[in-house]
């Protein structure tokens, strides 16, 4: 069984989490990580190679992949899995995982905190996924907390970052109108709703062409913008550079 070691005295730094939509554009993906931590919680069928050993990967395993270790993944169609990316100091505690586990009777427990830190506060949501890293190291247990309006919607849209995010079906979401699904995103972000959904885009763009080795087409279509010429220009426009710029400036 391959086996992994995770520093854990230390709650993580969280880079970047989300819902990955893979296996629309192409079948195959070779991602690598150099500095961060990944956890994957999966909902489709397919294969993953972690440094050479191959894992099945069937709906509710879970994966812990470690930094600089290359994966490259088999896709049978469209394949989401939530994710996170993270950083893991601490030297006091550490425990040992495998890489590739069934999350078994913890399935709803980590997919409800792997969502819940979609909305949350950094601080909580790197609680979270802590509490994520020790169901998987067969440590102790958590509980959740419930979500406002704003906080529904926020996880909507980073769940859903890959496909079209019509604001009205976001207020039906979070279950509240558009007016003030609006007035909501004014008075805590500052932005529209609109405006919001496309700095996210970008910021998870500028993260994955940064940090991994997904080819630009990959990214985006993972950010919900496969149009390579829209994504060119909305790049320019909100990063400054063009994806390749991006990447080169890393």
């Amino acid at each position: 069984m391959q086996e992994v070691v995770l520093p854990l005295s230390e709650p993580p730094l969280v880079a970047d989490m989300g819902v990955g939509v893979h296996g629309v554009t192409t079948l195959e993906d070779v991602f690598l990580l150099p500095d961060l931590w990944q956890v994957h919680l999966y909902s489709y069928e397919g294969t993953v190679d972690v440094g050479g050993v191959v894992h099945r990967i069937v709906p509710g395993r879970a994966s812990l992949i470690p930094p600089g270790t290359e994966v490259r993944y088999r896709y049978r169609g469209r394949s989401e899995h939530l994710y996170a990316h993270l950083r893991l100091d601490g030297t006091s505690e550490r425990r040992v995982a495998p890489v590739m586990q069934d999350a078994g009777p913890n399935r709803t427990l980590i997919a409800g905190l792997m969502r819940g830190a979609l909305a949350a506060a950094p601080e909580r949501a790197a609680a979270h996924l802590w509490t994520v890293l020790w169901q998987l190291t067969d440590a102790g247990p958590a509980g959740r907390e419930a979500a406002d309006p704003f906080d529904v919607a926020t996880a909507h849209i980073e769940a859903q970052l890959a496909t079209s995010l019509p604001v009205t079906g976001i207020a039906k979401v979070a279950g509240v109108s558009h007016n003030h699904l609006t007035r909501l995103f004014r008075a805590r972000t500052g932005l529209t709703v609109v405006a919001f959904i496309r700095r996210r885009r970008m910021e998870r763009a500028r993260h994955l062409l940064t940090a991994s080795t997904l080819s630009v087409t990959a990214v985006a279509a993972a950010v919900g913008i496969p149009d390579l010429q829209a994504f060119n220009k909305v790049c320019r426009r909100e990063l400054g550079e063009s994806p390749r710029g991006v990447r080169a400036a890393r």
